[in-house]
This record gives C-alpha cells, structure tokens and sequence, in this order.
C-alpha cells in the first residue's frame, strides 16, 4: 500500500486539477511523493494536449486589468471546451496571470505574446500547454488588447450570472472621465461596432457598400436621376452601422456617440471589444 494520505490526494488535485482517481494512482507510481505524481500526471496531461488539438474552444472568459493610474489596460480572452471550465477558479486564475503578464511585458502581438517567458525557462505557450494538461480541455489564447497612454476604462458584460464575463471592452479617452467611458464602453458592448471613425473603414469596403447599395437601387427602379443621392444616403447609414462615432447612442438615440463626447469635452482614441469564441 503506497504511503499517502487523502490530504495527498487534496493537495494533488488543487495542483493539477487531475480527478481524484487519476491521482491516486499517480501517487501509488509514485510511491506516495506529490512531486513526482504531479510530474507523472503532467506526462501524461501533455499527451493528452495532442488529442484535444481537433477540439472546439468556443467557451471561456475575458478578463481584464487596468493599472492603478488608469493610463494603461489589457483586455483578454482565453478560450475552453465547457462552460463548466470556463467559471472554475482555475481556468480564471490562469486568464489573469496571462493578462498580468501582458501589462507587464507589453508584447507587439500574440505571436510575441506566445513566445515571451512568462516564468524563468517556461514560454507562455508552454504555460497554456500546462494549463491544457491539468484542466483536461482544450484551452486557446489568441486575442488580447493594450492600451496606454490616456485615460483607460474596461467595462465586462456576463451573459449569465454563473459565467465569468463573455464580453469586454476596452477603451481610452484623451482625459479622465469615468462616466463617459462607462456610458461609451457599455454602447460598444451592446452595439458592436467595427470601426472608430470612417477613417478606419478600409476603402475597398466602402466601395462595395457603394455598389451594393446601387445595384440595390436600380433593382427597386429608382430613378436614373435620383441614385447618386439614394446611394450616398445608403452608404452613410452604413457607416452609422458600423462606426462607433456615428451610431445613436444607447442611452439616448436621439444622440451620436460624438455628440455625448463633444458634450463630455473628451474625445475617444480607441477601443477594443472581445466576445468569447466571436
């Protein structure tokens, strides 16, 4: 009979999120020593990593972190299998020392990101390999955001109550005020938009929302005369689809976006919006 306890076992499964079975018969390999059961579970996890590449990640969490001056902030997204997962301690505690990480080391993208050491001899990559190993599931990063610079404000939207959140965003004012970039960040999570300002709309799209919306027109026997101004009416509502700046406000849709920010006298400089697995 090897020599543990069922505190061994406790300890085994906080370690490594094994099942209790799996570590009992890690510890009886082991003669009973944690450490060489958690090296022993984490060999056979990583051979199960493999296995789980075929898998979907459509749940998990976003996660955010904003530094104390509110000058800088990360946005998150790390991606599981299950929803069960997803609001364990573990997966979140795992989302948020990778977020740490970003604002700590400021990678240029995630291949940077992957590739950084997140501890003494252990990429990051190898961090979510582990991660894959202990929680059993397939587990993805591959979408962050970090700003610095202005005034960052993150806002996080549940979709259910026993989920961790499954929409953030991030965004940076010119100045400090905590209210608008609330009001702004929680439009942006309910509204979507692509684009800050038509500038950021890349030409060849707005080119296409021109030739749809024309051939639309003709198609409903518009006059010959009239496209011109039906079809730059067409693509201006496609921009106040899409750009952040022209879209009614959600707490007041008799206003744009810019018309609460001319009234606030900031001015947004950018955002990010992350929803799991979109």
């Amino acid at each position: 009979m090897a020599n543990y306890t069922a505190a061994d076992v406790k300890k085994l499964r906080e370690l490594t999120g094994a099942g209790m079975m799996d570590c009992k018969k890690a510890l009886d390999e082991a003669d009973g020593n944690v450490d060489g059961a958690v090296e022993a579970l984490r060999i056979k996890g990583q051979k199960g990593v493999a296995k789980r590449e075929g898998r979907s990640a459509e749940n998990g969490a976003v996660v955010s972190l904003i530094s104390e001056d509110k000058t800088s902030g990360v946005l998150l997204e790390l991606k599981c299998e299950t929803d069960f997962v997803a609001k364990g301690e573990k997966f979140q505690n795992v989302a948020n020392t990778l977020a740490a990480h970003v604002a700590a080391t400021s990678p240029a993208d995630i291949e940077a990101l992957l590739a950084s050491e997140i501890e003494p001899g252990k990429t990051v990559q190898a961090f979510v390999d582990e991660a894959n190993a202990n929680l059993g599931e397939k587990i993805v990063l591959d979408r962050f955001a970090q700003f610095t610079g202005g005034y960052v404000a993150a806002y996080m939207h549940r979709t259910m109550p026993d989920l961790p959140p499954q929409v953030g965003v991030l965004v940076e004012l010119d100045k400090e005020n905590a209210e608008v970039a609330k009001d702004v960040a929680q439009h942006i999570t309910a509204f979507a938009p692509k684009y800050l300002n038509r500038d950021e709309v890349p030409a060849e799209t707005v080119e296409n929302e021109r030739r749809v919306a024309e051939a639309t027109s003709r198609e409903e026997g518009k006059p010959e005369a009239a496209l011109p101004k039906i079809v730059e009416g067409r693509v201006n509502g496609f921009f106040k689809e899409v750009v952040v700046l022209e879209q009614a406000f959600a707490k007041d849709n008799k206003k744009s976006v810019q018309k609460v920010l001319d009234e606030a006298g900031v001015s947004l400089k950018r955002f990010a919006r992350i929803k799991v697995g979109i």
